[in-house]
């Protein structure tokens, strides 16, 4: 089996000035989860310190530069899922530095979706780094949701799709959420089948979107079953993303891992960021723009 990742920095609007941090960014979230692989790591493992890289960088909508919700707060999406079926998710959660992390430990725990407070106290008992929840609060995001200023380059999730050396996939999703989205509002990265899939039989997925409009044509899973019949995740993708557009209003993408380690993205939105690495490649391949 060929070990494969895949990353995406979110489906957007990319700004020129902005290219030259997605493009490091993407390339730095695949290094780190190629180094997971190349040390024996399971696709869990590699999912969850590639989409760390993610969050600690300001570039992306991923808690630190998450975007600010109606009351000028972080809150904080994620979710991981393992080709055997087993997941773990979180959503709106506050003061989580990656909340990735968590979503593995319940994933690690019992599979289930924990929200808020609950999801928190969950964090803080099973050792998760935790911060005020003013840290996670970037330069850049306050001053445009004080001055209300119109975001054109925030994507709404990063995620990572990965092929470990044992033939196990792994997806996992984390997110911000929108701009001044409404207090306790969850789109899709949180919800298995929307956000994220994963099956070892088939292939894994991760999305970047507008959660309204992938939720109701469960985007993630959509795209796995148009892997059947070895369709290259390439052509399964696109036709993933024409079926949403063909259905609601709305941009989104995904990232595409089949079983045999083939990899494949598409998006409507002007830009995406996607980063990708393999035993065959030299060096970590990166884009903006298919």
């Amino acid at each position: 089996m060929i070990p494969t990742i895949i990353v995406h920095g979110g489906a957007k609007t990319i700004k020129d000035d902005k290219v030259a941090a997605n493009h490091t960014g993407c390339t730095a979230a695949v290094e780190a989860g190629w180094a997971v692989l190349l040390g024996g790591g399971t696709a869990a493992e590699a999912v969850e310190a590639a989409i760390r890289v993610l969050e600690a960088d300001q570039t992306f909508n991923a808690a630190l530069g998450a975007t600010l919700n109606s009351d000028g707060e972080v809150e904080l999406d994620a979710a991981i899922m393992e080709g055997s079926l087993n997941w773990g998710a979180v959503a709106a959660v506050q003061g989580v530095r990656h909340p990735i992390s968590v979503a593995r430990k319940i994933m690690d725990d019992k599979p289930r979706l924990l929200v808020a407070r609950g999801a928190e106290r969950f964090a803080v008992d099973s050792g998760a780094e935790m911060c005020k929840k003013e840290d996670l609060i970037a330069e850049e995001q306050w001053q445009q949701w004080k001055k209300d200023e119109k975001v054109i380059d925030r994507p709404n999730t990063v995620g990572c799709v990965v092929l470990d050396a044992s033939g196990i996939l792994a997806a996992g999703t984390s997110t911000g959420g929108t701009t001044k989205q409404q207090q306790g509002r969850v789109g899709d990265s949180a919800v298995i089948g929307c956000g994220l899939y994963a099956d070892n039989k088939i292939g894994a997925c991760s999305t970047t979107g507008d959660g309204e409009s992938i939720i109701p044509v469960v985007l993630a899973k959509t795209a796995i079953d148009f892997l059947v019949g070895d369709r290259h995740p390439d052509e399964a993708a696109q036709m993933a993303i024409d079926a949403l557009a063909s259905k609601v209003k709305g941009e989104a993408g995904c990232i595409l891992i089949d079983n045999q380690g083939r990899i494949g993205w598409a998006y409507n939105s002007q830009n995406m960021a996607v980063a990708y690495m393999n035993t065959d490649m030299d060096r970590t391949a990166v884009f903006t723009r298919k």
